[in-house]
Formats: structure tokens, C-alpha cells, sequence
């Protein structure tokens, strides 16, 4: 298997045994190209490598060339013929985060799902190197810029989904517009559960934005896993590969191909907060969201 460096993207070209021409068209019909946000361990890692064992051609998310290295080795022990990409970036940098996009971009013209799975939850507040919050700027900003910048090639690659990892903490989240970067008081859980009510909220506006553009918007909550993430603050709970389910049933699953503007459970649809279904507040927030990103109408 050869590998190739180029810039911020790492490109792998696996040996694929022949087919006929029927068959591949009717593959490339079937195989979805996938980009899983935070995939180097937990939940996007297994969530990964399950896809990849369905044969999807699986994009890899990670902070830095070293974790991206350690989760290749590791899918590839689960599906030797894996047929991946990579793209490296901090999601605590929006600069960064346009940079993976720029880099998903470049090496195709196709994107069917887009997971965002990266997250990050922090005892101590601290600020990302754009000088937001960082539970803010990693759960909610990132993705909403990421999506944002690759909803062309998910219109194009249309029908495409776009699947956010929420949490069933959202439900005791709020969101206090005077103070989003939580400098008057800080809480490391009351910032993940802002954080994960806003991964919702972004989710119901999005569908509502992309109703005739054939993307679909979900979002999800895998329970309590045990993952690096969740030991800041607990401990048990349930395994990666289990708290992935839900992902991989809402990217590839055909029951839920026309399904937008939904919540899931443990692979079937849940009720989300009612603060959730608040369409001012989401409109409110993505107003909010696109000023700190950058982004214009």
C-alpha cells in the first residue's frame, strides 16, 4: 500500500483486486465517501473502521500527523483493503478547520456524508486560538463552519447527508447570548450541554435550510460511552463500537434516506429538548454562529 504526503492531506491508494465494469458501476453506486471529524479514537474511530468495513471509502479526521498514523494502523488491522484518506487539522482553529475543508475539496468532487463527531470537554475553562470558549469553538463552531463550507460538494454529491453527534446532555443545556464564551462564569459541564443543545439546534435549522437540496440533517446521542472524553467527568458506560451504531445506521442505513431534522437513540428516533425545538432560538443561533466564523449570508 503506497501513502503520499500532500500538505495537510494524506492520501492512501490500497491494492483493489480487478472487477468488471458492471461491477464497479454498480459499486461506486453503493460506496459512499464518508468524513468522520474526530475519528482518530472513541466513537469516530469505530465509527471509522465499521464503515470502511461495509466497504465506504472513509475520510479521517485527527488533530495532528501522529494520531492519524496510530488510527490508519488501527483500521487497517480491521480492514486491510480499507481505502482511506486523511485530512489533519486542530478544530480549535478556524483557520484550520477551513483548511480540512479546502482539503476534502480538493481531492474529490464527491462527499455523501459528513459526521461531525469531534468534540471536547474541558474542567477548566479555556480559550481556542481564536479566543473563543473551547467547548464552543471544537462541539459547535467547527462543525457549523465545516458544514457550511462543504454543503456545495454535499448539494453536488446529492442525496447527502449530514450527521452531528449531539449528547443527551443537551437537554439540561441553555444558551446565554450575552455571554457565549461563559467569561462571567464557568461550568465544563453546563459548557458541553450548551455546546451539544446547539449541535441540535444547528442540526433542525440546517434541514430547514437544505429541505430541497437533497441533504439531510440528523443528529444523534450515543449514549454514555467510555471514551477519553467522557473520563474527564465519568466513568462505565457503554463501548466505542456501541455508541457508534447510531452513526453508522444514519450514514449508510436506507430507512432513514429520506429522514431530515431528526433526532436518534440508539438507532431509532428519540425526543430532543424542547428548548431544541425552538426555531427562533435556532435562527438566532446560526445568525450568531456565522458572525464568529466569518461567514456571510
Amino acid at each position: 500500500m503506497g501513502c503520499q504526503h500532500r500538505g495537510h492531506r494524506v492520501e492512501w491508494a490500497p491494492r483493489r483486486t480487478p472487477m468488471s465494469q458492471a461491477a464497479t458501476d454498480a459499486r461506486a453506486q453503493q460506496v459512499k465517501r464518508i468524513l468522520v471529524t474526530g475519528s482518530t479514537d472513541g466513537i469516530g474511530l469505530a465509527t471509522a473502521i465499521a464503515l470502511a468495513k461495509q466497504g465506504h471509502e472513509v475520510i479521517l479526521h485527527g488533530r495532528n500527523q501522529e494520531r492519524i498514523r496510530h488510527a490508519t494502523q488501527r483500521l487497517w488491522e480491521h480492514v486491510p483493503d480499507a481505502a482511506i484518506e486523511a485530512v489533519i487539522g486542530d478544530f480549535s482553529s478556524l483557520q484550520q478547520v477551513r483548511r480540512v475543508a479546502e482539503a476534502v475539496l480538493a481531492n474529490s468532487d464527491r462527499l455523501d456524508v459528513l459526521i461531525n463527531n469531534a468534540a471536547v470537554m474541558t474542567r477548566e475553562r479555556r480559550s481556542s486560538h481564536d479566543g473563543y470558549e473551547l467547548t464552543w469553538a471544537v462541539n459547535h463552531l467547527a462543525p457549523f463552519l465545516l458544514t457550511n463550507l462543504l454543503l456545495g460538494i454535499l448539494k453536488k454529491s446529492a442525496p447527502a447527508r449530514v450527521i452531528n453527534v449531539s449528547s443527551m446532555s443537551h437537554s439540561s443545556g441553555r444558551i446565554n447570548f450575552d455571554d457565549l464564551n461563559m467569561e462571567e462564569s464557568y461550568d465544563g459541564l453546563e459548557a458541553y450541554a450548551a455546546s451539544k443543545l446547539a449541535n441540535i439546534l444547528f442540526t433542525y435549522e440546517l434541514a430547514r435550510r437544505t429541505t430541497r437540496l437533497g441533504v439531510t440533517a440528523n443528529a444523534l446521542t450515543p449514549g454514555v460511552v467510555r471514551t477519553k472524553l467522557l473520563h474527564v467527568y465519568y466513568s462505565g458506560g457503554v463501548s466505542a463500537e456501541e455508541g457508534a451504531s447510531t452513526c453508522v445506521y444514519l450514514a449508510v442505513s436506507p430507512e432513514v434516506e429520506n429522514v431530515s431534522a431528526a433526532y436518534f437513540s440508539d438507532c431509532k428516533r428519540a425526543r430532543s429538548s424542547q428548548l431544541s425545538h425552538n426555531q427562533e432560538l435556532a435562527e438566532q443561533l446560526w445568525d450568531a454562529s456565522a458572525k464568529m466564523v466569518g461567514l456571510s449570508e
